[in-house]
């Protein structure tokens, strides 16, 4: 298994850097296929989320599947490999795989303990299955983050405080203008987070609007959680009317202009205005935070709490939830571990069962010549007496090179019993979870003659 993950994240990247990625569904399918045409990814999935784009990809060679990968992603974002090393990150094997059950419990969010970003992994497991991009080294993988996902939310308190984002970027407008109950609230955009944000808003009581460039799609989320649609034309007026806009399209540019909020504020009559943008890219216009009476909530207000530690009580989880949680993904990543191992010795032992199968059959039809008048009888006992030696004297190495290659230390067994037996030995590559930078530099400086090592 040579599990490699490559991204970039609200953890490491600015808002600014991370809307360069934003992918559409297009996008995700072609850079799916972009990333197993390469010369070192051999299965892929991408998760796209708001605030990250990572891949996990089954590779050839460390090196040259981190240049690979990050060429694609230096493409996505428009910029060079160079320009983006500063801002991703690199997991190789079980760093990698200790990441990913990271993510998938929520751990690894801006807010931690969210479980959106379950929903949203599952999505993307889904997208790369249907379009081949995951087989015998992805699958396994990917449906056991589903799990551990699942059970770190289910089996630990981390859900007590784990508030999703939409949950905390609307404890920031109530603590702006008070309690939602009964409050005009428009929702623009119908997809997963526009029904995470109706869904939320309806629960605090708010009288929910939606909007959306598919009205079907709008008219059916209003009428889930017991709102009205508004065409999205009618946004300059539905906008002079609510209280907070609530906005998350999949839109590859602004959808709310400075002048539309600017209108709207002159027909409000003094009375504010919280924007709440959750969308990357942004859909709202920058200059909208300098008008007077609004108050804009947006990803990159929300990175800058979590990092300086104060995204509020609804973000903050117990130091005991926590532990509970990595405790779990802990003992999943070592079992996990421990059946890789045990997969990759399986085909020494059976080899090494070969190869004593042949040598004691080589030996019988040896003593079926030496001894040409033994009968058939006998000829089978001595059979079946040679296997059963040859059988005990297997039993306690086999036995135990399976236990010590599952145990924790990186001793190669599979391959000290190849080298005893001569069954063949194979190179093994021992690379730590490592920067961008220095993984990328060292893939180049190795093969630096490859078509867009210098780009």
């Amino acid at each position: 298994m040579s599990l490699l993950a490559v991204g970039v994240s609200h953890q490491t990247a600015p808002v600014a850097l991370l809307e360069q990625f934003a992918m559409s569904a297009d996008d995700r399918v072609k850079a799916l296929h972009e990333l197993v045409e390469t010369d070192h990814v051999s299965e892929a999935l991408v998760l796209a989320t708001c605030n990250r784009i990572e891949v996990f990809a089954e590779v050839e060679r460390f090196h040259g599947g981190v240049t690979d990968v990050s060429r694609v992603l230096a493409r996505q974002a428009g910029a060079t490999v160079e320009e983006l090393s500063p801002y991703v990150t690199v997991h190789y094997e079980e760093q990698a795989l200790t990441h990913l059950f990271t993510v998938a419990a929520g751990l690894d969010s801006m807010v931690m303990g969210e479980t959106q970003v379950l929903g949203q992994l599952r999505a993307a497991y889904a997208l790369a299955r249907d379009e081949g991009t995951v087989g015998r080294a992805l699958h396994p993988v990917a449906q056991r983050a589903l799990r551990v996902g699942k059970r770190v939310h289910s089996e630990t308190g981390i859900d007590r405080a784990g508030a999703s984002l939409v949950s905390v970027a609307l404890d920031h407008a109530e603590a702006r203008i008070g309690s939602l109950q009964d409050r005009p609230v428009l929702v623009v955009g119908a997809g997963s987070m526009g029904a995470l944000a109706a869904t939320t808003l309806a629960r605090r009581g708010a009288a929910v609007v939606v909007s959306s460039r598919t009205e079907a799609t709008a008219e059916r989320l209003a009428g889930s959680v017991g709102g009205r649609m508004a065409a999205l034309a009618r946004l300059p007026e539905e906008l002079a009317a609510a209280d907070v806009l609530v906005t998350c399209t999949g839109a590859s540019g602004l959808v709310v202009s400075t002048e539309v909020v600017a209108a709207a504020m002159a027909a409000r009559a003094g009375r504010p205005l919280v924007v709440v943008d959750l969308a990357l890219p942004r859909d709202v216009d920058p200059g909208v935070a300098g008008l007077p009476g609004v108050h804009v909530v947006d990803l990159s207000l929300l990175q800058s709490e979590r990092a300086a530690g104060t995204a509020g009580a609804t973000a903050t989880i117990a130091a005991a939830d926590v532990a509970a949680a990595r405790a779990l993904i802990e003992a999943e990543t070592a079992l996990l571990r421990a059946e890789w191992q045990a997969a990759e010795v399986a085909p020494t032992v059976s080899a090494l069962r070969s190869q004593a199968a042949g040598v004691v059959d080589a030996e019988l039809l040896r003593l079926s010549t030496r001894l040409p008048d033994l009968d058939a009888r006998a000829r089978a006992e001595v059979a079946r007496t040679v296997h059963r030696v040859v059988d005990k004297l297997l039993h306690e190495p086999t036995v135990r090179v399976k236990e010590l290659a599952a145990s924790p230390g990186g001793t190669d067994y599979a391959g000290a019993l190849r080298a005893l037996f001569g069954l063949g030995i194979d190179a093994a590559v021992d690379v730590e979870t490592s920067s961008l930078a220095e993984t990328v530099a060292e893939a180049v400086a190795v093969d630096p003659d490859r078509p867009g090592a210098h780009s």
